[in-house]
């Protein structure tokens, strides 16, 4: 049978674009709730330069899920998850191999179980073809096809959006829970700020980390010993000069960052009443100001040679990084300027997009959009008004990254971190808490995790 939706005739059947991890667990969710699904894959007609077999999910650069911890921001995400019967994370966990707290998967065992199980379900048929256009697709349709979209597909998409829709790498710089920063080194200033010696710590938008000589070229022969992540075959590119990694910039020369990102001019530290030698500036992440990043400071070294390396900068002596730099390749929708809140195109509201397309970083990131797309093309499908996932949950929150508007000039993936949750409202803790947060760190995500679960095991009953 065909529906009408607002004029739109629709087809029986509900198309989902990519095999993936969101769109197998996108597919599954639709199934399960009735759907007849259409779960297009062109791997079997056309490989891409990744990936090694036709399974579905097959994991490409790791076997790991990220952390199981319980004070975690991805450990959390697991636990709403399950608590929404994710059939990804069931079959990664019966799939576990030891990884101390993280979720270790047999990569072959879990793509062959997520195969099988799509294959076998009865609400779902497969299709292997090529999808190179959007017009090929009934609606309503998801799209989940990842960074390694079809060409053809991708041109099809940039029609559809129109200018600046995708990237094709990411260049992301690290990203500092700013509870972390030394505001007796770190002060905040806008550049050309005039800063009195008693200077307001809140006044400006950037905090300003200064380097003497001496610290400066300590620091450019560490970003030159540092190990580097050599770029797989299919991630060869010429660096856009806006997007430099600060190694390959250190390259050009000893001096470059001081030119570059590290300009200090128009920068005078309040205590000395100058300009210091070099400034690495850290510039506000997120409206609620609980994480800033490292501006200009994209890299490839590698994640346990960027802490040593950026722990070397006064002020971030103690940081805390809820997300470390990367450049890789990838292909993502600007989503606050392009979807609207239900991850449905703003030029098409039966056209939805999962996964890493729509701005998250990480598999079981990706997992989870696929999940939460199902859940809002249904509320769509029966006449339900849109209901996101609560704001303090993980689930909330990574939706929050990638729509938020404050974002749309400055858009770059993101995974789940304890800098996307919500702050704690202080007017809602008694005096004890207030002064027990400012002895123990762990409690505040204690807390925010407490809020988090609560949070979401109301909305679950909800809907």
């Amino acid at each position: 049978m065909q529906k009408d939706y607002n004029g739109i005739r629709l087809q029986q059947n509900i198309t989902v674009v990519g095999a993936g991890l969101a769109g197998s667990e996108c597919a599954l969710q639709l199934a399960d709730l009735g759907y007849k699904v259409d779960l297009i894959e062109m791997r079997g007609v056309k490989q891409t330069p990744a990936h090694k077999t036709e399974n579905f999910a097959e994991l490409v650069c790791s076997n790991s899920f990220g952390s199981m911890g319980e004070v975690s921001a991805p450990g959390q995400l697991k636990w709403e998850a399950q608590k929404l019967n994710s059939h990804i994370l069931k079959q990664a966990k019966e799939a576990f191999v030891p990884a101390g707290q993280a979720l270790g998967i047999d990569r072959e065992r879990f793509a062959q179980a997520v195969t099988d199980e799509v294959a076998k379900h009865p609400n779902i048929t497969i299709k292997r073809e090529v999808v190179t256009s959007l017009d090929q697709i009934p609606r309503p349709a998801v799209i989940a096809t990842g960074p390694l979209t079809d060409e053809g597909l991708a041109e099809s998409l940039q029609k559809h959006f129109g200018d600046e829709f995708l990237y094709f790498f990411d260049a992301i710089a690290p990203i500092i829970d700013a509870d972390s920063i030394n505001t007796d080194i770190a002060w905040k200033a806008n550049r050309y700020d005039k800063v009195a010696e008693s200077v307001d710590a809140s006044r400006g938008d950037y905090y300003n980390c200064p380097m003497d000589k001496d610290q400066y070229n300590a620091f450019i022969q560490a970003i030159t010993d540092a190990r580097k992540i050599e770029p797989k075959h299919f991630e060869t590119t010429e660096f856009f000069e806006g997007c430099m990694p600060i190694e390959v910039m250190v390259e050009r020369g000893p001096q470059t960052l001081r030119f570059g990102p590290m300009k200090p001019v128009g920068l005078d530290n309040p205590k000395t009443g100058r300009y210091p030698y070099a400034v690495v500036q850290l510039r506000q992440d997120n409206k609620e100001g609980t994480a800033y990043n490292i501006v200009g400071f994209q890299t490839r070294m590698a994640y346990g040679e960027q802490t040593k390396v950026f722990r070397m900068i006064p002020g971030l002596e103690n940081a805390e990084f809820l997300k470390l730099g990367s450049i890789h390749r990838n292909m993502f929708i600007n989503s606050p300027k392009r979807l609207n809140k239900d991850l449905s195109s703003k030029n098409d509201p039966l056209l939805f997009f999962a996964g890493q397309i729509t701005g998250v970083e990480g598999y079981f990131e990706s997992t989870c959009i696929g999940l939460l797309v199902a859940k809002f093309l249904h509320q769509k499908l029966s006449d339900k008004p849109f209901t996101p996932p609560p704001r303090e949950s993980a689930l909330g929150s990574l939706l929050e990254a990638i729509t938020d508007e404050y974002r749309i000039d400055n858009f770059q993936p993101t995974n789940i971190n304890f800098g996307l949750l919500p702050p704690l409202d202080a007017a809602s803790l008694d005096e004890d808490t207030k002064k027990q947060l400012k002895r123990d760190k762990k409690l505040k995500k204690t807390l925010q995790i407490k809020k988090a679960q609560d949070a979401l095991s109301a909305w679950a009953q909800s809907i």
